[in-house]
Formats: structure tokens, sequence, C-alpha cells
């Protein structure tokens, strides 16, 4: 699958986003004070940021999906709604959601694709998306294309959720969180398909280590095809340790809030 049938979808007959939630986006091409940070970014399409709402904050006014846009800063779809006094917003298009739709945000609302409402009124089973950490911190968890958390749970005023990547977590019953999973589902299946396809998306090459000379990198030098030849495995540029390591902090202070960790792939 080289590319998404976007006709199906998107039921936008424009070609520009709203002009009131639209800002500008400046390239860094992974620079700070001119030097590169972060390795293989640069170039890529000149695009426009669209300002989404992941709060959702207008509470009991009912809002009508107006249309669902393609949004090139995010795999998933967006819709632009507009509430009954006359405010529009951009939201996250969950999939099955319809121009013509009416959702709404309540401390309780109907089970209903869209509707966004706390954890504690959520019952278990339920896929939810844009899901908020601290209440009224906006939504964190879940926000790309086909990505949905599950309800497991309710118990000492704590929702437990499974995650994306297994990972079963404890999350305020008071936090906010938003029914039906996110669209856009397919976005996974995509190849690019070529090297200017990645370009496009500004995305630089990546030099193998092996391929570089001794000095560029730990992995590099030898005769013709050489292996790695390190007692501790894999380094990175820099001389640390890759793969199979782990980064995450030993004491952290969400730890208290993860009942079990990400299983690991096999």
């Amino acid at each position: 699958m080289t590319g998404i049938d976007y006709k199906k979808f998107l039921t936008s007959n424009k070609s520009e986003p709203c002009k009131s939630l639209v800002s500008p986006l400046k390239k860094k091409a992974g620079r700070n004070k001119g030097r590169i940070s972060v390795r293989h970014q640069g170039g890529g399409h000149k695009k426009k940021y669209r300002i989404i709402d992941f709060k959702q904050d207008k509470f009991n006014i009912p809002a009508i999906v107006e249309s669902i846009e393609y949004d090139p800063n995010r795999s998933t779809f967006i819709s632009l709604v507009r509430y009954q006094d006359g405010e529009r917003r951009y939201i996250l298009a969950p999939d099955g959601l319809k121009a013509g739709d009416e959702i709404v945000v309540a401390e309780q609302a109907p089970l209903k694709t869209g509707n966004r409402m706390t954890l504690k009124n959520i019952p278990v089973g339920t896929f939810v998306h844009n899901i908020e950490l601290y209440p009224k911190g906006g939504g964190k968890i879940a926000r790309s294309a086909g990505n949905y958390v599950q309800v497991t749970a309710h118990e000492g005023g704590y929702a437990h959720l499974i995650l994306p990547s297994t990972e079963i977590r404890m999350v305020r019953e008071n936090c906010m969180a938003s029914f039906g999973s996110l669209s856009n589902a397919e976005h996974r299946f995509v190849v690019l398909g070529k090297a200017g396809r990645t370009r496009w998306l500004g995305v630089r090459p990546t030099v193998r280590g092996s391929a570089m000379n001794p000095c560029d990198h730990p992995h590099g030098g030898g005769e013709g095809r050489a292996p790695i030849g390190l007692r501790r495995g894999p380094k990175t540029p820099w001389g640390k340790q890759a793969y199979g390591v782990k980064t995450r902090k030993r004491k952290k202070y969400s730890d208290k809030f993860i009942i079990r960790r990400r299983k690991k792939k096999k």
C-alpha cells in the first residue's frame, strides 16, 4: 500500500484550513543555535500548523462537526467543529465521525463516538482516546492514527487503562477522555516507496556507522565488510551502548502509576 484514498474519508471541499485556527510553523531542521542537535532532519514540504483543541474545555455546549480534514502535522485526521455559541475549533477525528454529527463535552455524556467525559463515568471495556494525565491538562495519551486505549477497571479513584504498548497504567478518574478509536487506521500500512517521499517529510538520509571511518563512528573502519567487533556490543556515534539498554530513569515519579510494564516483542 503506497497511499491512502483520502476522498473516502475527508468531507471538506476546501483546499485551505480554517484561517483563524492556523499559525506559522518555523523549521528548525534539528538545529539549536545553528548546531545540529538532532541528526537526519531538514528540508521537507512547507506546511502550516493547525491549532488543535486537546483540552476541549467547552462543557455542556453541543457542537456540530462541519468537516473532516487532513493535517500534515499528524497521522490522524482532524475535524472542524462549530459550537452553539458560534466558536469553531479543531479536534482529533475519531473513526466513524462524519460531517453533521453532534458531539458534546460533559461530566457525563452519552456513549457516542466523539463525545468526551470523565473517566469515572466511562464503562469498563470502552475504547477511548486523547486522554488526560492530569485534570485540565489536555489530552496526552492516544493521539495518533488508529490508536485507542481500553478502560479495564475503576479502583481507588483511578481508572486502569491498557495502552497501545500493552502497558497497564492508572490515571485519575477525574481526567477527561474521548470515546472511540482515532481515524486513519490504514496509515500504518503505507509504504513510502521512494527516497523522495521521505525527503518531503523532512527526513534526511541516514548513513550506517559501519560505512564510516573509525574517527566518525565506533563501528567504522576495517577492510571490506567488517563486523562491529566491540566487547560490549553496538555503540552510538558517541560511544554509548545501544540496543537493549534501558533508558528510563530508575526512580521516575510515574512508576507508582504503572501496574504492568509493556511486553517485550519477541
